[in-house]
């Protein structure tokens, strides 16, 4: 069975990006929040909220915007 797009994100960015899961899970549940009425922009707002809130670096965030313009095309 494949992977969503998310959950691909998610183990790219716990994974290849070390990242926590707790800090993933945090810009998660705000961008949950936020976007209630649009969930599938969910993995597309995910990086930004992470770089806005000082998780990941610029250099990491193009990383991630990489991988998911990669993945999305896939």
């Amino acid at each position: 069975m494949e992977l969503t797009l998310p959950a691909r994100l998610f183990q790219f960015l716990q994974e290849d990006m070390g990242l926590p899961a707790a800090d993933i899970n945090t810009a998660r549940k705000l961008l949950t929040r936020l976007s209630l009425q649009q969930p599938e922009q969910v993995p597309n707002l995910l990086p930004i909220v992470l770089w806005q809130y000082g998780l990941v670096s610029l250099e990491q965030l193009d990383r991630v915007l990489d991988w998911l313009e990669a993945a999305q095309m896939a």
